[in-house]
């Protein structure tokens, strides 16, 4: 029996796959490419954006019809935060949300004994503990995701993201050193921390994210240590002072901003404001020489007007980011922007995302200018045609001609910067 799995979606997606993926195996199933022919194909959904939950149906239909005789599996955020939406996809033979990873298993062979579909998405329980689950691997990889938090309770007001996953759960601290002992042990040289609101870790357990990063740090074998997307909050004078003594934490920092305006974000219920954001990327770059800014931004929220676009735009230009994701609001039923007034038109949210999409580009491009003449220690990735690609601490990625590579940290010197990647020679 084969099975194939197709992720949409965030890293800690990715992770749950990888948790799937074990539980099929242990079952007697082969994991194969999702496109391959396969007995069981499993989409692991987001539902971030109207954009994802279209996605989602469009991979239900498209594996289905690689082999009509499949059993089809619906998992993730979307059936979790519209179940009932989720169930009329009848391309899926099972339907199940985010609490079911552990009966993956039995719900296929259920669906498959009976010739019935298997509707099956739980609901939260209050007092609900993280869900323990450790990754044996990831093939290929260098890096490893650990998923170290889950739920989220800020309900931002564009966001249906706390409905599908519930409130905050952390990882014990005993139980993260155990994986990232492990995984140091089969050869992964960089530790992704991720969670659904990672900078919420620790609120249900008494510790902090700060906590969690020490404990990795001091895990034998791990050599470098990457975190996930952090709201701005957590940079404090006391999250500099300890992540600057932990040697092995990556100068990259995914500080989510939505957008560069006060109004708008108080409409979006994010808890700070333009300056306090500035304040957190001063302080990261006075700490972490040369560390990489990465950010979201969201164009066209309700209400914004072209002022507030504008000064949006300006404090993104301001920033200088190393990288930034740029989305056109997605209106979500069920959330409180969906009904607000002043909803700005598909074509003109089209209009801003270009226009913020270039200014992204041009301050990554900047960026990575900014490293010529440096020499960075960059982990290889992966190798096509003879050359590397890889990323150094501040994420930015780094390319090389060379052998031998794979898996290695290499110090290079940096020569020259292509549209989208750094160039250079292995310094020595």
């Amino acid at each position: 029996m084969k099975a194939a799995f197709y992720t949409l979606g965030c890293k800690v997606n990715q992770y749950e796959t990888q948790i799937m993926e074990q539980e099929l195996a242990r079952a007697g199933y082969e994991i194969v490419p999702s496109d391959e022919a396969a007995d069981v194909y499993v989409v692991n959904s987001c539902t971030v954006t109207g954009e994802s939950d279209r996605k989602t149906r469009q991979a239900l239909r498209r594996l289905k019809a690689q082999n009509p005789q499949s059993v089809a599996v619906l998992t993730g955020c979307f059936p979790q935060s519209a179940p009932e939406k989720a169930a009329s996809f009848t391309e899926a033979d099972v339907v199940t949300g985010v609490l079911s990873r552990r009966n993956i298993a039995s719900l296929i062979d259920k669906a498959r004994r009976t010739g019935s579909r298997v509707i099956s998405v739980g609901d939260f329980e209050s007092g609900e503990e993280f869900e323990p689950m450790s990754a044996g691997g990831f093939i290929g990889h260098t890096r490893a995701f650990v998923k170290i938090e889950d739920g989220c309770e800020s309900f931002c007001s564009y966001c249906v993201i706390p409905y599908s996953r519930g409130p905050v759960r952390s990882k014990p601290l005993a139980a993260l050193l155990e994986e990232a002992e492990g995984l140091a042990a089969r050869g992964y040289r960089e530790i992704v921390l991720v969670g659904i609101n990672l900078s919420a870790y620790g609120k249900d357990s008494g510790h902090t994210l700060m906590d969690a990063v020490e404990t990795v740090c001091a895990a034998p074998g791990v050599e470098r240590v990457r975190l996930g997307s952090l709201e701005p909050k957590i940079v404090t004078e006391e999250f500099i002072e300890r992540m600057t003594r932990c040697g092995k934490l990556c100068a990259h920092f995914h500080l989510s901003l939505q957008s560069g305006c006060a109004e708008t974000l108080r409409r979006m219920n994010r808890r700070y404001d333009p300056d306090e954001y500035r304040r957190a990327v001063n302080m990261l770059r006075e700490a972490f020489p040369l560390c990489g800014i990465t950010t979201d931004v969201i164009v066209g929220f309700p209400g914004e007007t072209k002022e507030e676009f504008s000064r949006s735009l300006d404090f993104v230009r301001e920033m200088r980011f190393s990288q930034g994701h740029v989305f056109p609001y997605s209106r979500r039923s069920g959330t409180r922007a969906a009904v607000m007034p002043g909803q700005v038109t598909k074509n003109e949210k089209a209009l801003r995302a270009k226009l913020m999409s270039e200014v992204c580009a041009q301050s990554k491009e900047e960026f990575l200018e900014s490293l010529k003449g440096k020499t960075l220690p960059v982990l290889f990735e992966e190798e096509k045609d003879g050359i590397f690609t890889g990323f150094a601490p501040n994420y930015a990625p780094v390319r090389v001609q060379g052998s031998g590579l794979h898996g290695r940290i290499v110090e290079v010197n940096i020569t020259g910067v292509l549209p989208d990647a750094c160039v250079g020679v292995p310094a020595g």
